[in-house]
């Protein structure tokens, strides 16, 4: 692969930018859809922490808490998905977490449109042990909200389809997905990185497949 060296630019470049908005430290090559990548994101706090319990809000889109209940159906002994909070009432995700949590699944702006300072929930996570995963599933709105990153997510899985897909028929979707580097190892999905040639020229390949 690293003979098609402008594909391999463009992913390096696109990874670059999402790291960017989400302000995480590294990105990978895109999931199926959003959905998807937050199925990989519980799944790799999974193996990060050697947890099973898994902690849902309510205002997360429900097609992406479907996903997940399918992916860990037989890995996660203990999901729980939170109802639907009234509008003005923060739920009792913090209350949730425990030494079991692998991680804590939230949605900002939620699924209802609410916006949301998410630090309280990462820090509690933190200090439990367990990892914060936030969702976007209007990624255009990371240029104008405070960053996952910067509230303190160790996994962001987003949806990209608003950034330039336009869709025929349903599809075709795009996830995204960035995290810490410390995390790098665990990720799914492809990185194309900068290298150099022998003759010390800029070149580009898969550095994680």
């Amino acid at each position: 692969p690293e003979i098609t060296q402008g594909t391999l630019q463009v992913l390096f470049e696109f990874q670059t930018q999402v790291a960017m908005i989400t302000g995480m430290e590294v990105a990978s090559a895109s999931h199926y859809d959003g959905a998807t990548a937050c199925g990989e994101a519980v799944l790799m706090a999974r193996r990060l922490t050697k947890r099973q319990g898994v902690v849902l809000s309510g205002g997360l889109h429900p097609h992406y808490a479907a996903t997940v209940a399918t992916n860990v159906q037989h890995l996660v002994s203990e999901l729980i998905t939170l109802p639907p909070a009234d509008p003005g009432l923060d739920e009792d995700i913090v209350g949730q977490i425990n030494g079991r949590t692998a991680c804590v699944v939230v949605q900002n702006p939620d699924v209802f449109g609410r916006l949301h300072d998410v630090a309280p929930i990462a820090e509690a996570a933190h200090k439990a042990g367990a990892l914060l995963v936030v969702v976007v599933t209007e990624p255009v709105s990371l240029g104008l909200v405070r960053s996952p990153g910067d509230m303190g997510a160790d996994i962001v899985a987003a949806e990209g389809q608003a950034i330039g897909n336009s869709l025929n028929f349903g599809g075709p979707c795009l996830g995204l997905f960035a995290t810490r580097e410390k995390f790098v190892r665990q990720m799914p999905g492809r990185i194309a990185g900068e290298a150099r040639d022998a003759d010390g020229r800029r070149g580009w390949v898969l550095t994680l497949s």
